[in-house]
């Protein structure tokens, strides 16, 4: 269900911005539902982006390291409990350390919403108090669309100043951006120190929900909910269609940057769940297309 149940925050700054998200997914026919997230250290605090899920659907825990009110070397178990279709419980684990001599103004790199091919630059002030000999050596990244310029260090009597500007290339890929900077330091105690990047890549072509619900039919009635589908550029739909035929699609003709589908699912006697991927293709360069998750439970 669980795509990962640990995290390690590895060293941050004191007031930095740690979050994680655990992914997870349901797998199962019955709808799924989280009653509770717990947390057995306060240095740490659970939320959930969506507690009830149907088949197919996907969601998180997000679990924050409260770097402003916590010190030092710290570890939480968070435990998230389900009610739905039957009880059950997981455990997820994170650990992080949180420096008190480095602090980032502001707290992460946040580039908010991003047009598709767009550059957008940050620019970071890392403080490290104490040590005017502290050294930025290098800043490595597992995302090879961010690149980073350090301007030299302004250093006092009372520490060292950097400003740092990370840029989000035109390559970036479309969807959530959240990536980690790792700061490589000459401090032979604590060498390495992680600062989070946060960000959306606005789709070229997006479709509203990502995930349909239709709700509960009897055999043999119908349900119907209508899809939004957004694209930079004005654009016409060539296409919708499921592998399921119980699916039916009302598709507009018109050229425009928002289009609405009208989807309706017609029940027959087969009952219980149904999770089916709805496809639309436009006339957008190279026939692109964006899909959906419809989901929907068929009662006697």
């Amino acid at each position: 269900m669980f795509s990962e149940t640990s995290h390690d925050f590895r060293t941050v700054g004191r007031g930095a911005s740690a979050e994680y998200h655990f992914e997870f997914r349901n797998p199962y026919r019955e709808d799924i539902r989280i009653a509770s997230v717990r947390t057995s250290c306060g240095c740490t605090t659970p939320t959930v982006l969506k507690k009830e899920l149907a088949t197919g659907e996907t969601s998180a825990v997000v679990a924050k390291l409260n770097t402003q009110t916590h010190i030092g070397d710290k570890s939480a178990t968070i435990t998230v409990v389900f009610d739905r279709p039957r009880y059950a419980e997981v455990q997820l684990k994170v650990r992080g350390y949180i420096r008190t001599d480095i602090t980032f103004s502001p707290p992460e790199v946040n580039f908010g919403e991003i047009a598709p091919g767009e550059e957008k630059r940050q620019q970071i002030l890392v403080t490290h108090a104490g040590q005017s000999a502290w050294e930025i050596r290098d800043v490595r990244s597992l995302c090879g669309d961010l690149a980073v310029t350090l301007d030299a260090p302004e250093r006092t009597p009372s520490g060292v100043r950097y400003r740092m500007t990370v840029m989000a290339k035109e390559s970036m890929p479309e969807g959530d951006l959240r990536e980690r900077l790792t700061l490589v330091t000459n401090d032979p105690h604590f060498p390495a120190i992680d600062m989070s990047v946060v960000g959306r890549v606005r789709p070229s072509l997006e479709v509203s929900p990502a995930s349909l619900g239709l709700g509960t039919v009897r055999a043999g009635q119908s349900s119907e909910r209508r899809l939004l589908i957004r694209a930079e550029t004005p654009f016409k739909i060539v296409k919708v269609e499921s592998a399921d035929p119980r699916f039916e699609f009302e598709v507009p003709t018109a050229v425009s940057k928002l289009q609405f589908v009208r989807v309706k699912f017609q029940a027959d006697d087969r009952v219980g769940n149904a999770a089916v991927p709805i496809k639309i293709e436009t006339d957008l360069g190279n026939g692109k297309r964006t899909e959906c998750l419809a989901t929907v439970t068929i009662e006697p």
